[in-house]
């Protein structure tokens, strides 16, 4: 009988430990501390921001090239790009799995959408920066 006593105490230990766990990685995730909220959203933004710059800066002529071409250039310039936008996507999750949103907007979909190119959905995550006092990372957007 102890050795089945033994076996219920550690059962019961064992489902207090993957409670306890849960809940420390779910208060990490928890946008109850303002300053980690900030943080997270001035992120966003200066990623945001980055991206704009990247994506929206004249391209690099023909004449500027090593090769003489353009490819190495612009194959540098779309990698930027790239990597920009790949850095801001991933910054808005993380706003969204924080619940950092503003008037039930997808910051996820609208980052996604504006770097692939739709100037609205730039707009509302511009609008979003502005709305969270971060509006001089971002450029205006159209």
């Amino acid at each position: 009988m102890s050795l089945q006593h033994s076996s219920a105490i550690t059962r019961a230990v064992g489902r207090a430990a993957v409670v306890a766990v849960a809940a420390v990685l779910m208060s990490s995730c928890s946008s109850d501390d303002p300053a980690q909220a900030k943080e997270r959203q001035r992120d966003f933004c200066t990623k945001l921001g980055t991206w704009q710059d990247t994506a929206h800066a004249p391209a690099t002529g023909a004449s500027d090239a090593d090769a003489g071409d353009g490819q190495s250039v612009r194959s540098r310039e779309f990698d930027n790009i790239e990597l920009a936008g790949h850095a801001v996507i991933e910054a808005s999750k993380r706003l969204d799995r924080a619940s950092l949103e503003h008037g039930g907007a997808d910051i996820v979909d609208d980052t996604v959408n504006a770097v692939g190119g739709d100037i609205g959905a730039e707009g509302r995550a511009v609008s979003y920066c502005d709305s969270s006092g971060f509006e001089t990372l971002v450029g205006s957007a159209g």
